[in-house]
């Protein structure tokens, strides 16, 4: 059944005000993560809003390690947090509802097949906000989305998110420069599809 008109507006109000109960996991994660000493960084939709592109998600997307993933539901399972289902590499913060999904370092984003591009080791491309919150950086999230974008059509949210980047932030063409090789073709035309504006 649909929600109603007026739920959905004051969930979206809170989410961009930073209210949401998406902002009070990863604080929550946060804290849980830093306690253990285990490095990691917020990827995906969240990294996205941190780098100026505004957008609602529903989760919390996540860069770490296998063996610190593995360390963190080990001590953390049971206390606040649950594992999405058994054997999943993902969790879920069962105190504010939302689900944590991990991008494991090495892996490979899009179709999962090896790329030049794989998720890097967190402490290497993060950035910690206002908040002690570490973000990937907008080079390493516009690379990861590319990458992705490209190799699995069902993911086409990630290459307009790679464009809203570009446009939010007024990135040069030769940004593609600073990129990866392999996504610096589709940097290029998605940077040409930025400079388009629906304003007439």
């Amino acid at each position: 059944m649909p929600k109603p008109i007026s739920i959905v507006a004051e969930r979206a109000g809170q989410f961009f005000m930073g209210q949401s109960p998406i902002h009070q996991a990863m604080i929550r994660l946060t804290k849980a993560l830093n306690e253990l000493e285990i490095p990691f960084a917020v990827a995906g939709a969240m990294a996205a809003n941190a780098h100026g592109h505004k957008r609602t998600t529903a989760d919390v997307n996540i860069l770490i390690r296998n063996d610190d993933l593995e360390r963190f539901k080990e001590k953390k399972i049971g206390l606040g947090w649950v594992n999405k289902f058994e054997g999943s590499i993902n969790f879920r913060d069962a105190v504010c509802g939302i689900d944590i999904d991990t991008l494991i370092v090495g892996d490979y984003p899009g179709d999962g097949l090896p790329k030049p591009v794989s998720f890097p080791n967190p402490e290497t491309v993060s950035e910690v906000g206002d908040d002690g919150i570490p973000f990937v950086s907008l080079k390493t999230l516009l690379e990861l989305k590319l990458a992705s974008g490209m190799t699995a059509m069902h993911r086409m949210q990630d290459s307009a998110d790679a464009m809203n980047l570009i446009r939010v932030n007024k990135l040069p063409r030769d940004f593609a420069k600073s990129l990866d090789p392999y996504v610096a073709t589709k940097y290029d035309e998605l940077w040409s599809a930025a400079q388009i504006s629906d304003e007439h």
